[in-house]
C-alpha cells in the first residue's frame, strides 16, 4: 500500500511540474536598465552602445535603445569591451571575479577593477562568463521545455516525450531542476512508461573546480521500477573552459534506494560515482551535449550501473529549437532478468528563455 501511495504522488508530477514551468516562462519579465553605459568593439570596427546583458557559450548579449530585440553577437568578433557596471565574470582559468571591465587597447588586454579595487589583467578571449551582479532573480534564471508527439494507424501507437529544465546562477553557485517523461501506448501491448527527474546544485571554486550534490528520481516499467531514489555528493573540475567548450569531470559518493514493480524485495544500496560532462557550443547554431556516470555497488557484490545522456540541439528564430536526444540507463543486476539496459531517443520541438 505504501508503494502503491508512493507512485501515485510521484506519477501525478508531470502535470504540476509542466505546468509550473509554463507559468514560469510566460511570466519572466523585461529586465531594463535605467543607464546604459556598456560598449563592445567588433573586429569591422562598429561599436554597439547598451546594457551588456549576458556573455555565455561564447555569445554575448547586448541590449540597445535603437533595436526592440536584443542583439546577440559571437563572443570571438569581439575587440574590445567597455563598461562601469559591476559584473560577475569568469575566465576560462576557472577565475571567478566580480567587477567593472576596460579594455587597455594599447597592450591588447582586458583590465577587471574588482570591487575591492584590487586588479585582474586578462584578454577578451579567455573571458568565457560575464552577467550583470545587479540583475534581478529572473535574469539568472534560465528555462527550456521541448516536446514530441508520435502517433501510428498501424498499431494504434500513441507516444509523448516532454524534456524541461529550470536554473539559476547566482554568483558562487547554481541550482537547477529538470524533468524527463515518456509515455507510450499501443493495442495488444501494456503501456510504457518512464519518468525522471531531480534537483541538483553546484558550489564553484577557485581553479575550475566545483562542488556537487544533486538528487535523482526515476520510475520506469521496462526495468519494474516503482521508485528509484539517487542521492550523490561530490566534487569536479572543469578541464576545458572556453568559450567553445566545456569538459569536465567529477566524482563522489551515491546512496541508492529502489523499489519494485513486480515480487524483487526493496534494496539499499552505496556506491560511488564517477563520470564526465563534455558542452560543445560554438558550431554555428548546433550544439552538443552528454555526459555519462558509472556507479560501482560499495554494498553489493559485483553490481554496478550506468547512465549516459545525449542532447543534440539546433537554434531556431526566437529562442525556438530542435532537439534529438537520448538517455541509456544499464544495471547488471536488474529486477527482471534480461532488462539490463533501457534506451530512450526522442525528436522533439522546443522554446527556451
Amino acid at each position: 500500500m505504501q508503494c502503491r501511495l508512493i507512485s501515485e504522488k510521484f506519477y501525478s508530477f508531470p502535470v504540476v511540474f509542466c505546468t509550473l514551468l509554463v507559468l514560469t516562462l510566460l511570466s519572466f519579465p523585461k529586465v531594463v536598465s535605467a543607464q546604459k553605459k556598456d560598449s563592445l568593439v567588433t573586429k569591422n570596427g562598429n561599436v554597439i552602445v547598451g546594457e551588456l546583458k549576458l556573455l555565455d557559450k561564447g555569445v554575448v548579449t547586448i541590449e540597445t535603445d535603437y533595436s526592440k530585440n536584443d542583439f546577440t553577437i559571437e563572443w570571438n568578433e569581439i575587440t574590445a569591451i567597455y563598461s562601469g557596471s559591476h559584473f560577475l565574470i569568469t575566465l576560462k582559468d576557472g577565475l571567478r571575479v566580480n567587477g567593472s571591465v576596460k579594455t587597455d587597447t594599447a597592450n591588447h588586454t582586458v583590465i577587471i577593477t574588482k570591487l575591492d579595487s584590487q586588479v585582474v589583467v586578462t584578454k577578451v578571449s579567455d573571458i568565457v562568463y560575464l552577467k550583470g551582479l545587479k540583475s534581478d532573480f529572473w535574469s539568472r534564471a534560465n528555462a527550456s521545455i521541448d516536446m514530441g508527439i508520435s502517433v501510428t494507424k498501424a498499431n494504434n501507437l500513441r507516444q509523448f516525450t516532454v524534456r524541461s529544465n529550470l536554473g539559476y546562477m547566482a554568483d558562487k553557485w547554481e541550482a537547477a531542476l529538470f524533468y524527463n517523461d515518456l509515455r507510450s501506448k499501443q493495442d495488444s501491448v501494456n503501456e510504457t512508461r518512464r519518468t525522471e527527474w531531480g534537483p541538483s546544485f553546484k558550489y564553484f571554486m577557485q581553479n575550475d573546480w566545483f562542488g556537487a550534490a544533486s538528487l535523482n528520481f526515476l520510475s520506469n516499467t521496462e526495468q519494474a521500477l516503482d521508485l528509484r531514489t539517487t542521492g550523490k555528493l561530490g566534487v569536479g573540475k572543469y578541464f576545458i573552459h572556453t568559450n567553445k567548450t566545456y569538459i569536465g569531470a567529477a566524482a563522489g559518493i551515491a546512496y541508492n534506494r529502489e523499489v519494485f514493480t513486480n515480487e524483487t524485495a526493496s534494496r539499499s544500496s552505496v556506491e560511488a560515482y564517477f563520470g564526465y560532462e563534455v558542452n560543445l557550443f560554438d558550431v554555428k547554431d548546433f550544439s552538443l551535449l552528454t555526459n555519462g556516470y558509472a556507479y560501482p555497488s560499495l554494498t553489493e557484490s559485483g553490481r554496478w550501473r550506468a547512465d549516459f545522456s545525449l542532447d543534440a540541439k539546433y537554434d531556431l528564430p526566437l529562442n525556438f529549437y530542435l532537439k534529438f536526444g537520448g538517455t541509456l540507463n544499464y544495471d547488471n543486476q536488474p529486477a527482471v532478468a534480461g532488462k539490463d539496459t533501457d534506451y530512450v531517443l526522442a525528436f522533439t520541438f522546443g522554446w527556451e528563455l
